[in-house]
């Protein structure tokens, strides 16, 4: 993936997206169903009904950028089964990049081990 600012927002679209739409169709997305400004340079994340295809719109300032990625076997998570809200979610750079390469695995998980608290933690010396 091009290098991203830490402060970027990943939003993923809440439904199965046909992957003939171009820029302005995607950009179209954002905009009325999405309610985001495709401008403010984060990115929005797109995936087929087959779950082999998916593309990422993003702004990097002076112009708009569409990258697609097709896999050969295997299938792209269903993000609309992760949305939690009225359309899409966010993700953060680390998800999208697991995503992009093909993880199941999406939303938080527990940390393992668990982080301790001081409450959690014993006197060394009674």
């Amino acid at each position: 993936m091009i290098g991203l600012p830490r402060g970027v927002s990943v939003y993923a679209f809440d439904q199965p997206c046909d992957m003939r739409k171009s820029f302005d169709t995607l950009t179209a997305i954002v905009a009325e169903q999405m309610k985001h400004d495709v401008l403010a340079g984060d990115l929005y994340l797109f995936v087929s009904r087959d779950r082999k295809r998916s593309k990422v719109l993003y702004f990097d300032g002076t112009g708009m950028c569409l990258f697609a990625k097709r896999l050969e076997k295997g299938h792209f998570s269903a993000v609309w089964k992760q949305a939690r809200g009225a359309s899409g979610f966010e993700m953060t750079l680390t998800e999208l990049s697991l995503f992009v390469e093909g993880s199941e695995s999406l939303g938080p998980r527990p940390l393992s081990p668990p982080l301790l608290r001081k409450s959690d933690l014993s006197p060394r010396f009674p």
